[in-house]
């Protein structure tokens, strides 16, 4: 357990105060010089409360990080958007004062020029593509207004006229720009302005050129399905037959549907394909376009009824790397391609007893060298990173040990590092590392905590974010060595405005699971005046899915220290199956999802009952999505050990849910039908005890609202009472508007109906 100071008790003395605050705030990252300024403003006594709004609508406690920096590739300036997105700003990581402006839209010239939203700079240095006026279509893709800006003459010209882009992309050169409209993709070329169409199949709901279906880019995390050749040669693409595919139909009503919009009288409805577990997918081909001679080749990859997650090139113009799994996940192969006539060999291949990790896939990386590459793999275990020869042979393990890698940064050829992130100090805190192929490792974050890091060009230099759970975020740039040059946002307003108040803190604690033997890491968060001689209710939050963590060292500020300051402790635990303890706790739940996790879920609330300072008949428990999904399955399996859940787009059964996530985890329906069933919501409403507030949003493309209605049915029909709340047009994220404080209002009335005993 990690016990949180009371800091006006531990520092009675005013010396020991400042020397403590001082080591407090250096462990946070933050300079002496902001430690000096701490001490000579000693906190005042908080005297004020937290209101809903504060996190619903005003954001009065959003930690501030720096956002929008890009680096050049240069490896010494970085990028910034500036004065409402009408301008880009050169800076010097080192100095950190702006040495240019790269683009200036302020002036009368560019009047009707749209705000700048993101940017990419061309590696000729001549021209940058702005992307403005974006509309969202799923989780990451969206259209856009592309233009290009042309450092030389400082004009400025849309991409296209044709219609809105998307995911426009420069070519290695810099000399041409590839994009997608209408389901096919372009070539913009800058030396002639010209545009050439190179796919002319593409059709809405059958046929999709170089973007991901749905179920690819919500599950595989990806919106662009092309890649240029490193010599702008050839642009290789991913081709998605969709049309065997079945559709699912939204209803859309008139009312906030961005960017759908329907009549006052009859609504829309919006239809997609939409792959469930066990369903046809869509048959996926790859192919490459080749710019000199005009013509495309498909290449040869094998079966029809796989998953083709990621392309990459070599840093041979005419060897195409491919990721190839099969339709179980459970085998990884990497393709070799010819560029030029489409056959394929074998680089690289791994199998799993249960299933190839998602998170793996984007650590693949071709060092410029051109002999070797970098994979990561749980063969051992645990996820860590490999060096293999482009002859397919092993070559070394880069990392090893009992801790999870959980992402690779890139390779530095000058200094001959690789850097990474693990959770080689706790499974509760994040830190990166360099280290080189005899074993040298450098931790690059000592700061307690959650630490994230984004490289400039050439690795000289990185930023890194900070946080622990009794510190906000820092955020500081770093020289390759470690030094630090400065802070660039330490949060001081954040800090200021929390010392009026009382904030609640977070105890990590370990509680047994449902086995009796693990234990499972969790933390518990009681009320700032917390009296040991009450026995107060319990909210537990938790998400529970596969190899997620809600149970981290990190700062968090949020509605629940509101519940905790309106007499609520708040309590919150990863169980079997979430990340960061290796592949065995992480699969534990293959081919059983729900089983484990709320049985786990059940056992730490009677080790919650068994506190002297909680009432047993007051645990209430909510989760959004797959923890809408345990929420809503932990109160039918509790029997009156949960007195009441939220259940907030709840998964009510995995038949309802998409065919690659699920699968992943489950098989398919009809290799593992009791899996399916046994631990369904749906199937266990006669069970129920307690009292249960269903919510859903009905444009909600990814848990669709079918879940929430059918489990409604059934508990009609077990003639089980239940409070619902549906948000019209709202998708998985139930915002918009006063949305999210409408939602979160109403889960705070019911759960202190709950407190004080009032019943339907």
């Amino acid at each position: 357990m990690i016990k949180t100071l009371n800091r006006r008790e531990a520092l009675p003395v005013a010396s020991w105060r400042g020397a403590l605050v001082a080591i407090l705030l250096l462990l946070a990252g933050i300079a002496p010089g902001h430690a000096e300024t701490a001490r000579e403003q000693p906190p005042a006594e908080p005297s004020k409360h937290f209101t809903l709004e504060d996190f619903t609508i005003k954001g009065t406690f959003y930690a501030r990080r720096p956002s929008g920096m890009k680096p050049l590739a240069d490896g010494e300036h970085y990028i910034m958007i500036e004065s409402g997105g009408k301008r880009l700003v050169q800076y010097s990581y080192l100095s950190g004062k702006a040495v240019d402006t790269l683009v200036d839209l302020t002036g009368a010239r560019y009047k009707d020029a749209p705000a700048i939203e993101d940017y990419a700079i061309s590696p000729a240095g001549t021209h940058v593509l702005l992307c403005t006026r974006r509309t969202s279509i799923y989780r990451r893709s969206f259209t856009a207004e592309y233009y290009i800006f042309d450092f030389r003459n400082r004009q400025l010209k849309p991409l296209s006229a044709g219609g809105r882009q998307r995911v426009a992309t420069f070519s290695p050169t810099g000399a041409r720009i590839a994009f997608a409209r209408d389901n096919n993709l372009f070539i913009h070329d800058l030396r002639f302005g010209s545009e050439l169409q190179i796919t002319k199949d593409g059709k809405f709901n059958e046929i999709i050129n170089g973007t991901p279906d749905w179920v690819y880019e919500e599950e595989f995390g990806f919106n662009r399905a092309f890649e240029w050749a490193p010599d702008d040669s050839s642009i290789a693409y991913i081709k998605f037959d969709e049309s065997r595919v079945k559709i699912f139909g939204m209803t859309i009503f008139k009312g906030l549907a961005p960017p759908i919009e329907a009549s006052a009288t009859y609504p829309l409805t919006y239809s997609y394909k939409y792959p469930k577990a066990g369903e046809e997918n869509a048959r996926v081909s790859v192919h490459v376009y080749n710019l000199e001679e005009r013509v495309t080749i498909r290449v040869d990859i094998g079966e029809e009824d796989i998953y083709l997650p990621r392309i990459r090139w070599t840093t041979d113009p005419r060897r195409l790397a491919i990721i190839r799994l099969n339709r179980l996940q459970n085998k990884m192969e990497i393709l070799l391609a010819n560029a030029r006539v489409g056959s394929v060999t074998l680089l690289y291949r791994e199998e799993n007893a249960r299933y190839i990790a998602e998170e793996h896939l984007d650590n693949l990386t071709f060092l410029d060298d051109g002999q070797h590459f970098v994979i990561s793999s749980e063969k051992s275990g645990y996820s860590h990173l490999y060096l293999f020869e482009m002859s397919g042979k092993e070559k070394q393990a880069i990392t090893a040990g009992d801790y999870d890698v959980t992402a690779f940064h890139g390779h530095d050829a000058k200094r001959k590092l690789f850097y990474y992130t693990s959770h080689e100090v706790s499974p509760l805190q994040s830190h990166v590392y360099s280290i080189d192929l005899k074993g040298k490792k450098t931790r690059l974050t000592p700061a307690r905590g959650w630490n994230t890091v984004a490289f400039s060009a050439a690795f000289n230099y990185y930023t890194v974010t900070s946080s622990s759970a009794d510190a906000p975020p820092v955020t500081a740039l770093h020289a390759s060595g470690g030094k630090t040059i400065r802070v660039l946002e330490n949060n001081d307003t954040l800090r200021k405005n929390l010392a009026q108040y009382a904030v609640a803190r977070r105890e990590f604690v370990q509680v047994p699971a449902a086995d009796g033997k693990t234990m499972l890491n969790a933390w518990i968060m009681k009320p700032a005046n917390f009296d040991p001689s009450r026995a107060y209710p319990v909210m537990i939050t938790q998400y529970s899915g596969p190899n997620s963590q809600e149970v981290r060292d990190e700062w968090a500020l949020d509605w629940t220290q509101y519940l905790a300051q309106e007499g609520f402790i708040i309590f919150s635990i990863d169980p079997r199956g979430t990340a960061a303890r290796g592949e065995e706790f992480r699969k534990c739940t293959y081919m059983q999802l729900g089983k484990l996790e709320s049985d786990d879920l059940l056992a730490a609330a009677r080790w919650l009952g068994a506190l002297p300072h909680v009432d047993a008949g007051k645990i209430a428990i909510w989760g959004w999505s797959y923890g809408g999904f345990m929420a809503s399955l932990c109160l039918m399996k509790g029997q009156n050990l949960f007195a009441a859940a939220i259940a907030v787009a709840p998964v009510t059964h995995f038949r309802f849910y998409d065919s690659i996530y699920t699968e992943r985890f489950m098989r398919r329906p009809s290799d593992n039908p009791s899996g399916y069933d046994d631990n369904a919501p749906l199937n266990q409403t006669k069970q129920m005890t307690g009292r249960l507030l269903l919510c859903h949003g009905t444009a909600d493309d990814n848990v669709h609202v079918q879940n929430t209605l059918e489990l409604a049915e059934a508990l009609v029909q077990a003639n089980k009472p239940f409070d619902m709340q549906i948000y019209t047009n709202r998708d998985h994220g139930i915002r918009g508007g006063m949305t999210r404080h409408h939602l979160y209002s109403k889960f705070t009335r019911f759960l202190q109906e709950m407190a004080n005993n009032n019943t339907h």
